[in-house]
């Protein structure tokens, strides 16, 4: 019982660590920035100009801010979009394609942190830029060529606040500093859990056993055995859980930051169990489209991770 409790007050320690003092800090100022270029217009004019360039990979002017916003802001940022896409008349084969896309691309609130891990940051987003359309566009053409494309009238404007003077710059940043607050705060269970079930794991020696079997076939490739554990936290309890394993393994020395940057493609994404129930969350369509939509997300996922693997 002693060892139970030790192991989880150092998960605990852990998890309010990586939390508050890394993932926290990092996500108001990008929150911040991301709701100043919103409040002021700028995101608007972006996604015009690349909303027509995106249309033949099945992605609408909102499916492109959804693509900004798993960049800059988080995995949960896009089921806002997701919503107000099904509301507002999107085809079940656009809600496939930018399913998809969300699904396969890296999400924010794992990249930025992990960037003060090592990561290669721009490579990251420039790869998971490319899966992402690569898993809209095979989703929407491919996967999902027999859904309904009918679209009913679909107003495509987004509706957020705006900062033309300080007191509306003020209340944007204080806005973006409460939600930042609340994704860190709101990942601290997750990362408690998975860290206690990697130290159980790890005590009663059920990572050695596993690793000790796989480790010729890694070998093999040439792949860490590091990965084994980080595979298993990364689909079970998702990205975030991942996040907090890897900073053990790179703090214990037991992983390096070339295998963090070779498997960026294969783990840092919103396709696992926790982030697939977040996102199908938005709406009944948007469910109803998730076989489809997984399967592109797969293909767009496995092109990250050749690229990753060759950078």
């Amino acid at each position: 019982m002693d060892q139970l409790t030790q192991i989880i007050l150092q998960a605990g320690r852990s998890a309010v660590e990586l939390s508050l003092f890394i993932l926290l800090p990092i996500m108001v100022v990008m929150l911040s920035l991301m709701r100043l270029l919103e409040a002021r217009g700028i995101l608007d004019w972006l996604v015009a100009r690349l909303a027509p360039l995106l249309r033949p990979a099945g992605l609408t002017g909102l499916g492109v801010f959804a693509a900004l916003q798993i960049h800059f802001v988080s995995f949960a940022a896009p089921v806002a979009t997701l919503t107000m896409m099904e509301s507002r008349g999107a085809s079940d084969r656009h809600l496939a394609a930018t399913l998809a896309m969300v699904m396969a691309m890296a999400q924010a609130n794992v990249t930025f942190p992990m960037a003060a891990m090592g990561l290669a940051f721009g490579p990251a987003l420039l790869m998971s830029a490319i899966g992402g359309l690569v898993a809209a566009a095979v989703t929407f053409h491919v996967f999902g060529r027999k859904l309904s494309n009918v679209e009913t009238t679909v107003d495509e404007t987004l509706h957020h606040r705006i900062a033309d003077d300080a007191k509306g710059v003020l209340d944007v940043i204080n806005r973006a500093g409460a939600e930042a607050f609340k994704i860190s705060v709101g990942a601290i269970p997750m990362l408690v859990l998975a860290l206690v079930a990697v130290m159980v794991l790890r005590t009663t020696g059920g990572i050695d056993l596993l690793t000790t079997l796989l480790t010729p076939l890694l070998r093999a490739f040439d792949l860490d055995p590091a990965l084994i554990l980080l595979t298993l936290t990364k689909y079970i309890a998702g990205g975030t859980a991942m996040m907090g394993v890897m900073d053990e393994l790179l703090k214990n020395g037991e992983t390096t930051v070339a295998t963090l940057n070779a498997s960026a493609g294969f783990l840092i994404h919103p396709f696992d169990v926790a982030g697939v129930a977040v996102l199908i969350s938005a709406g009944r369509r948007v469910a109803a489209v998730w076989k489809p939509a997984a399967l592109g997300a797969t293909v767009g996922i496995l092109v990250r991770t050749l690229g990753h693997g060759l950078l």
